[in-house]
């Protein structure tokens, strides 16, 4: 397993913003049934979630969080020399990089490297690893010398999804499921502080959690939502979860592999204050505290008001 510890990389700060509309998880009872629906909202613990309107992105999101975090911190764009924008949900297909977008609307240096990174659920730790990398080891002069002392010391992690977008309305098993959300976090260098964690990969599960068509891959498909299998509504080219396998790995994969990260860091579940898992559902979080055993009321729990976010959900969490 990949471990890192990025030494004298501190988080400063984050923010978060949610879209206005609130969504009421039994406003679904027409839909898919009073039963369906509350047996979803104990399982799932998804009581409401925020989205966005028709023309709203993920960068929006992003764009308001950032803006209110630098203002909050009081960071001088002309800091930020690093922007890395992490989304499955971005503002073009292709290009150009939504990140490119994010540092013209927040009028960042052109010093400052600015690129995106596609993940979901895992994106927010990856991204911790990428900007705290970025961090450590970047130098450089800015083409204005007085800033040149503070470029490269400070960096932004944005990290926002829109997955209600690109989910079929009549798919029973995501549609009361994901909420939408952005986040900005802010990185600096500054001694005494330390990040450490560990990632993993198993790639043979990649078509577990896929948009089947429309990349390079399988340009052409089906439009025409049908029923499938697994008796949920969808088309090719909305989103698909196989629910069975995606459970399967988080309850085996993601306890071991926290049990690994604490006996490597040589300490015990009862050092940590708190244990923020990525909000996939309440049942799942359950079944891992039970495995890694840690009680309940260590780890937070932010599905209930805003859904799964993706790999925004831990940034919101905290």
């Amino acid at each position: 397993m990949a471990t890192f510890s990025l030494d004298n990389i501190k988080i400063a700060g984050i923010a978060c913003a949610v879209p206005n509309h609130r969504v009421e998880t039994t406003s679904f009872y027409p839909k898919f049934g009073k039963k369906y629906v509350e047996d979803f909202i104990n399982m799932a613990g998804v009581k409401s979630t925020y989205r966005t309107s028709e023309k709203q992105t993920a960068s929006d999101l992003c764009f308001v969080a950032a803006r209110n975090l630098l203002e909050n911190k009081k960071v001088s764009v002309e800091d930020i020399g690093a922007l890395v924008f992490i989304s499955q949900t971005p503002d073009y297909r292709g290009l150009p990089a939504t990140a490119c977008v994010l540092h013209k609307r927040l009028a960042l240096s052109k010093d400052c490297m600015a690129f995106d990174v596609n993940l979901g659920c895992s994106g927010y730790v990856y991204g911790l690893n990428i900007v705290g990398s970025l961090l450590q080891t970047l130098q450089g002069t800015s083409g204005d010398a007085s800033n040149a002392s503070n470029l490269y010391k400070k960096a932004l992690l944005l990290f926002g999804d829109t997955n209600v977008k690109v989910n079929s309305p009549e798919d029973k098993s995501v549609a009361m499921l994901f909420g939408e959300a952005g986040s900005a976090t802010l990185l600096t260098k500054e001694d005494g502080f330390n990040i450490c964690g560990e990632l993993m990969t198993d790639g043979n599960g990649f078509k577990a959690v896929i948009t089947p068509s429309g990349g390079q891959r399988n340009p052409e498909g089906d439009h025409e939502r049908t029923l499938w299998g697994d008796g949920n509504i969808r088309s090719d080219f909305d989103g698909y979860i196989n629910g069975t396998d995606v459970f399967s790995f988080t309850i085996t994969q993601v306890p071991k592999l926290i049990k690994h990260f604490i006996e490597e860091q040589n300490k015990t579940i009862d050092d940590y204050d708190s244990v923020v898992l990525h909000q996939a559902n309440l049942y799942i979080l359950k079944q891992i505290a039970k495995k890694i055993k840690c009680p309940m009321d260590k780890i937070p729990i932010s599905i209930d008001r805003y859904g799964n976010t993706s790999g925004t959900s831990i940034p919101l969490t905290l």
